[in-house]
């Protein structure tokens, strides 16, 4: 079976809510809850103040567009793409490109959702080297792992003696 992955699918203006309700009931009626998990229409809290009143709004992150995880197929595919309200997915060509992990875990985060599916790929003890900021190109190794919130303690030589670092998990890659 192949992997699931979160594809961004194209609506008509202003029937986001519409398309997630219509596919969700296509996924129960046709059975493909084994190859469409979840459907997202990404929002955004805004507060307002209004007359004094304060009021809280929830707007849409990207009008037109829904998000779909799921296993890509032609069974799968033909049940999204003929959803009313789907116009198609995004994608170059005819085939459709799923986001990356980074990019789903931004919107998310951005939704204030945290993804109970969050794979720990690291071990303590394991050789990292670290992508990005002050330490970037250093070396170092896991001394502890915090799942929840996505963070790594990497030891890191410098100048002769170990220096704990945190980081996350995006900032760096396994060696060997």
């Amino acid at each position: 079976m192949t992997e699931r992955h979160w594809y961004v699918v194209h609506t008509y203006s202003g029937y986001e809510n519409k398309v997630k309700t219509n596919l969700e009931k296509r996924v129960d009626s046709m059975q493909m809850d084994d190859k469409i998990f979840r459907v997202i229409v990404p929002t955004e809290s805004h507060v307002e103040y209004k007359d004094g009143k304060k009021k809280s709004q929830e707007k849409k992150i990207f009008p037109g567009y829904v998000l779909v995880e799921m296993v890509m197929q032609d069974d799968s595919w033909y049940v999204v793409r003929n959803t009313p309200g789907v116009t198609g997915f995004v994608g170059s060509g005819t085939k459709p490109v799923p986001l990356s992990e980074p990019e789903v875990a931004g919107i998310m985060k951005d939704m204030g959702i945290k993804d109970e599916q969050v794979k720990v790929d690291f071990e303590k003890d394991q050789k990292v080297k670290i992508l990005e900021g002050p330490f970037e190109n250093f070396e170092g190794v896991i001394e502890e792992i915090y799942p929840e919130k996505e963070k790594l303690k990497v030891l890191v030589s410098m100048f002769g003696r170990e220096t704990p670092v945190e980081l996350e998990f995006d900032q760096v890659e396994k060696l060997g």
